[in-house]
This record gives C-alpha cells, sequence and structure tokens, in this order.
C-alpha cells in the first residue's frame, strides 16, 4: 500500500500523537508499505524512509506555544503529486481539514483517527457556549471519513453518542524497551527532587496547558512536606504554573527525550495524571513499563487503564482528601512494591506491533469499503 498521513502535530513535535505516528511508520516500512506525511514544516523531511512533506506553518494567536498549519491548496499538490492508495488524516482540525476535503474531492479513500479532545478544551478558555459549535466542526470532518478510529473506548462510547460514523479503537501500546525499571539512576533522582531523595517523588510528564490540570496538584503539595513532585515538560502554563507551585517542593526539568525521560520515569516512585480531559494518555502505560504505580484523577479513560490497588490508585478530581489517601497508598511497603510489578507486567502485553498491525487491518477495511462502494455505484 501507498498511505498518504496528514497531521497537524509530527517531528520534531513530542506528544502522545507522534509517538502513535512515528512507531506506526516504523511498523508500516518495515512491512514494505510506502508512507508520505504531510505536516507542519518544522525541519524533518524524512523519517525510517517516509517521506516528509512540510507545508508552511505559522504561530496563532490563540496558541503561541507551537506552529500550526493552516488549510492551504499545497495539500491537494501533494496528494497528486504521489498518488496514495489511502489517505489517514489525524486529528483533523486546521490542516487536517484540507486533508478530509481534498480527500473527497479527488475521490480517495479515507480515515480518520481522534486523538485530542477539543471541545472538551474549552472548558479550560472561557469557550463553552462554543463547544456544540465544535463538536458541530469535528462531527462534520469525521463523518466524511470512510472510517474513524479513537484511542480509548470511553472515547469511542462518546464519539458514537456524538453520532460520529463508524468509531473503532485504535489500540494503545508502549515501547517495553525503551520505557523499563532498569533505567534508574540515582542522579536522575537526585535532580528531579532537587536533593530530596528520601520524599515519595511524583512525577508528571506532559504539555503544560490548562487542560492537563496541573494546577490542581498544588493543595496536596502545600498540605504534605514528605513528597516532591517533579514536572516534566512545557507549554503555554509554564511560567503561570512555576509561580503557582513557587512554595512548594515541585521541580520543572522542561522537555526531556530518549534516555533522559526513560531515566525521569524509572527514578521517580509514582506517575501523578490529574488531567480528566484525555481521549488515553499515552504517558500511563510508559508509567507502567517503567514500574511506576499510577495515581490518577479518576474519568472513563484512566478507569479504563488502571486496576485500582493493582496498577495504581484513582482519586476523585479536586478532592485533596481523596488525593491524600491515594498518597498514603505509597507508605504501604507490600502495595506499593506488588503495584510496581503489577505495572510493569500490565505494560508488557501492549507491544506497539498490536496496535500497528491493527492500522494496517483498518488501512484495508476502508479499501474493502470503497471496494465495495465502486461495485454498488456500478451495479
Amino acid at each position: 500500500m501507498k498511505i498518504l498521513i496528514i497531521t497537524e502535530t509530527f517531528l520534531p513535535s513530542t506528544d502522545g500523537v507522534v509517538t502513535r505516528l512515528t512507531q506506526s511508520i516504523c511498523y508500516l516500512r518495515k512491512n514494505k508499505h510506502e508512507v508520505v506525511v504531510i505536516a507542519p514544516d518544522l525541519g524533518v523531511y524524512e523519517y525510517e524512509g517516509a517521506v516528509i512533506e512540510g507545508v508552511k506553518a505559522t504561530t496563532l494567536p490563540f496558541y503561541r506555544y507551537r506552529p500550526f498549519s493552516l488549510p492551504q491548496t499545497k495539500v491537494k499538490e501533494i496528494i497528486e503529486k504521489h498518488q496514495p492508495d489511502l489517505i489517514h488524516v489525524v486529528n483533523p482540525a486546521i490542516l487536517g481539514a484540507s486533508g478530509v476535503y481534498y480527500a473527497e474531492k479527488l475521490g480517495y479513500p479515507l480515515i480518520a483517527s481522534y486523538h485530542t479532545h477539543v471541545p472538551k478544551y474549552f472548558d479550560y478558555y472561557h469557550l463553552k457556549l462554543l463547544k456544540p459549535l465544535c463538536w458541530s466542526y469535528f462531527r462534520k470532518l469525521h463523518n466524511k471519513a470512510d472510517l474513524n478510529l479513537c484511542t480509548s473506548e470511553a472515547v469511542q462510547k462518546e464519539l458514537l453518542n456524538k453520532n460520529f460514523f463508524n468509531v473503532h479503537v485504535w489500540q494503545r501500546g508502549v515501547d517495553v524497551n525503551k520505557y523499563h525499571p532498569d533505567h534508574y539512576s540515582s542522579e536522575m533522582r537526585e535532580r528531579l527532587s532537587k536533593g530530596n531523595k528520601d520524599k515519595k517523588l511524583l512525577l508528571f510528564v506532559g504539555r503544560l496547558a490548562a487542560e492537563k490540570e496541573i494546577h490542581k496538584l498544588h493543595p496536596l503539595l502545600k498540605e504534605r512536606d514528605d513528597i516532591h513532585l517533579a514536572i516534566v515538560g512545557d507549554g503555554p502554563e509554564r511560567d503561570s504554573l512555576e509561580e503557582i507551585f513557587l512554595d512548594t517542593n515541585t521541580t520543572f526539568t522542561g522537555f526531556l527525550h530518549g534516555q533522559e525521560l526513560a531515566s525521569a520515569f524509572a527514578s521517580a516512585d509514582a506517575m501523578v495524571f490529574p488531567s480528566t480531559t484525555e481521549t488515553l494518555g499515552l504517558v500511563i502505560l510508559e508509567s507502567m513499563a517503567s514500574g511506576l504505580p499510577v495515581i490518577a484523577a479518576k474519568s472513563e479513560p484512566t478507569m479504563e487503564q488502571i486496576e485500582e490497588g493493582k496498577t495504581g490508585i484513582l482519586y476523585e478530581n479536586e478532592d485533596v482528601r481523596s488525593m491524600n489517601l491515594a498518597i498514603e497508598q505509597l507508605y504501604n511497603k507490600n502495595l506499593f512494591n506488588q503495584m510496581k510489578i503489577n505495572a510493569r507486567n500490565e505494560a508488557e502485553r501492549y507491544s506497539w506491533a498490536r496496535p500497528s498491525r491493527q492500522l494496517i487491518d483498518f488501512y484495508e477495511m476502508t479499501l474493502s469499503l470503497n471496494d465495495a462502494s465502486v461495485v454498488m455505484d456500478h451495479g
């Protein structure tokens, strides 16, 4: 197959979407499929034998943290240049809207995947009144696809309730070699804890944005002097968060990559996940692969991934007492050690090979849907 992927975000950016895409591309290339990626032009033009077609990127006034690509006719030119068998639009919103439009206009089989709960983000940016319009926009884009993907059963249920068409779950995965308890480093633990190595070290990894709800951890840090929080990542809320957590045991590291990131995961005691807006949260599985129990705010996607008392602890959102009770579980030595073992064992069930093979199945399903449509049209 020759697959053309259109995405709002790609290398060198770092997020769950990019991780999933790069793993999928590696698998597709190993299986001799051709891959072309249309993405914002950030200086990357090849990846594992896949051609990266960069299109002009610009910084938008409402989100200056990273550049996006606007809808543009160059997408049509690239599609016509490469003549793919199928088009996969990842997170259609801005650039992806061009992909959906030209795939339909030029008659290409189209698959779309939903990774980011943008309508829910509106609650954090004083745009609640626009949520119905936002849902309508994304439903319109996705319902032009032959087949839609999302990353959890909870989101699949929500999208179907919102009348999205033909939605399937694209399973999660993790690199169990990259993320492993063996990457523990006493030097990294000292760095993350600012020398407070004996405190319980909680780790947050992700984009520092309002919808990640990191600020909700502040009351917990104010109440307890026995924990230290390491916040790994960067984003538009970093300055604000540094001010909020100024009087607490908190370390901001900025982005970490590669071995440093793997070491950060393995050197903490637990991952903390305060967001209730995620469609999945790949960092949960990366934490488990590193042998970390996950302490997470209760939401359908977190309940789907974390087994209470086995691989982590779920707490009630914004409930400091519930958060405190979750932290106390880390002091139960037998339970804590067993959760670390359970977390690693759970992660080992989810190599990237399975969701990548599944993606090829979805591509073949999309092509067969189009073949059937052509037969019916000529019937």
